[in-house]
């Protein structure tokens, strides 16, 4: 397990300075980036919980990222969507034995989330996740997936809670699924929408294309696989965090809201999205809650089949 380091010391020196923080290894997170690694380190929860399954997570959110970058006074929260995807193969990996190669295939990844714990300070955000694993389907020395459930404390405080669900396979299991699909699409990028309704300053981190018609709430996935935040390294299909970006653009555009806040999401994966074919994203706005919160069920379909749903809750974030 890796621990926070400090410096050597011999046995009569006092120790000096303060304990110094790195990530977790990038490898334990499925990032080819150190840059994309979220996670700074772990620890199993006391004796008193569950032996095994309990365990704090820490997590650093920069102040500065090329796509996950703070607006209108907040963190981006996909940025806690990913360190909750994180957590789970670091802990796979670093807990429970899954071997480095094996492939993860995640099913489900909640967070319900007060706006205090998006809000930017004058350093990188940290967070602990306090995760506890449940569910867990044993092979062996290993495991073939499981369920876990975090709670999400900043400066003391549970700011936000959530989850996921995921399964993994060896290599050999997963050529006999997959075979040699590509990792690289030659399929022309279609042109984007403007920038501006989906809150996003380029267009290079547009993922929907412009539709044929204006008004409507359905979008084809812009899949550009040179991308070098979703695209961390190859991989043989479309990341479950750029559906999740997918869905909370659509979301945007849908309720003409493009500065809205994140604050709730769960969404599921039912099967791959291919990179050789394209995906259709939808969204239907729901009228809003009592707190005037925006609710948007999104829907990814590729080839006639459900690829993904996403429930998004919105905080409309425009100033008054």
């Amino acid at each position: 397990m890796l621990n926070t380091a400090q410096a050597p010391t011999t046995p009569s020196a006092p120790v000096m300075g303060p304990l110094l923080t790195r990530t977790v290894p990038r490898e334990y997170v499925h990032r080819a980036s150190v840059a994309e690694v979220f996670l700074t380190d772990w620890t199993a929860e006391p004796a008193a919980a569950i032996a095994g399954s309990s365990f704090v997570v820490q997590a650093q959110w920069p102040r500065s990222h090329g796509l996950f970058a703070p607006a209108d006074g907040y963190q981006d929260p996909l940025l806690l969507a990913e360190s909750i995807r994180q957590t789970g193969s670091l802990l796979a990996h670093a807990e429970h034995g899954v071997p480095f190669g094996h492939q993860f295939l995640m099913w489900n990844l909640s967070f319900a989330a007060t706006a205090p714990a998006f809000e930017t300070g004058p350093a990188p955000t940290e967070v602990t996740l306090h995760t506890m694993c449940r569910d867990i389907v044993r092979r062996g020395s290993t495991i073939a997936g499981m369920r876990y459930e975090v709670s999400v404390r900043r400066d003391g405080r549970t700011v936000a809670t959530g989850g996921a669900r995921f399964s993994c396979t060896s290599p050999a299991a997963h050529r006999r699924l997959r075979g040699n699909r590509p990792t690289v699409t030659d399929r022309s990028l279609p042109a984007p929408v403007d920038p501006a309704e989906v809150g996003r300053p380029y267009p290079g981190h547009v993922v929907l294309a412009s539709p044929a018609i204006s008004s409507d709430a359905r979008w084809e996935l812009r899949v550009d696989t040179d991308h070098p935040v979703f695209f961390d390294h190859p991989v043989d299909h479309v990341p479950g965090m750029m559906l999740i970006e997918a869905a909370r653009q659509a979301a945007r555009a849908a309720t003409r809201r493009p500065r809205a806040l994140l604050l709730g999401l769960d969404a599921e994966f039912t099967r791959y999205a291919e990179l050789d074919a394209p995906c259709w994203i939808e969204a239907e706005v729901d009228v809003p809650d009592a707190s005037g919160h925006l609710r948007v069920r999104v829907r990814g379909t590729q080839q006639g089949e459900q690829v993904f749903t996403a429930d998004l809750t919105l905080r409309d974030n425009a100033p008054a």
